[in-house]
């Protein structure tokens, strides 16, 4: 069972998830927190689907019982790498222990065991100092869901095309066309669930045809979005 509810911390969003299953976890250019098995997880910005939580941290399929219980803090594209005062190049595709990401945090494991998971992590998000309101992530992000191409992102945001890229790989992993794709992917997955036509689908999300939605999807997600989008 999963569900979700807006945090408190801004843009962030708190989720939990009973039960281990073997759902795919798609690109989305989100980072997270995530308290699982005793401890919190930093889960970096992903390029490919992983396969449960535990994949790509412990590099063998979950044995865990089916009511194995994971909360977590979902922060939007760039927020995360900011709070931990890291690179997000560091973290792409990665699953690590957060007290090895941003040593002194040990005791974040003993509060959350004595408390609200979600609630603990939110506190602790609040409580870093790097952790403010971007204006220029959010600028970039939203450009680039508007389909809107990098020059002209870069030109926003008063940085030429290369520095927008070394800004992009720091703060979201990867540089703005790969964060463009997924977002834009992202975007074509919402929109299945209201219309049953991927041809359409492809033309509302901005891709130039239905072949490259489905080249997109089978590049991200391992999969035609056919398959993706009906399951």
């Amino acid at each position: 069972m999963y569900r979700e509810r807006a945090s408190t911390v801004p843009g962030a969003v708190v989720w939990e998830k009973t039960g281990v299953g073997h759902d795919a976890v798609l690109p989305d250019g989100c980072m997270d927190l995530i308290w699982m098995g005793g401890q919190v997880v930093v889960a970096g910005p992903d390029t490919s689907p992983h396969v449960s939580l535990f994949g790509g941290y412990s590099n063998q399929k979950d044995s865990r019982e089916d009511s194995e219980r994971f909360v977590g803090l979902r922060f939007p594209p760039g927020a995360l790498p900011r709070l931990l005062g890291v690179p997000a190049t560091e973290l792409v595709d990665a699953r690590a222990p957060l007290a090895e990401v941003m040593p002194g945090t040990d005791a974040l494991a003993d509060e959350i065991a004595t408390a609200d998971a979600g609630s603990a992590l939110e506190s602790f998000a609040r409580r870093q100092t790097m952790y403010t309101p971007d204006a220029r992530t959010r600028t970039i992000v939203q450009a680039l869901q508007a389909g809107l191409p990098v020059s002209t992102v870069a030109s926003q945001v008063n940085l030429s095309s290369r520095q927008l890229h070394r800004w992009s790989l720091r703060n979201f992993g990867y540089g703005a066309k790969t964060l463009a794709r997924i977002l834009r992917f992202q975007a074509a997955l919402n929109l299945a669930s209201v219309e049953p036509c991927d041809a359409a689908v492809a033309a509302r999300a901005g891709y130039a045809d239905q072949a490259h939605l489905i080249r997109e999807t089978t590049d991200l997600a391992g999969c035609t979005f056919a398959a993706l989008a009906r399951a």
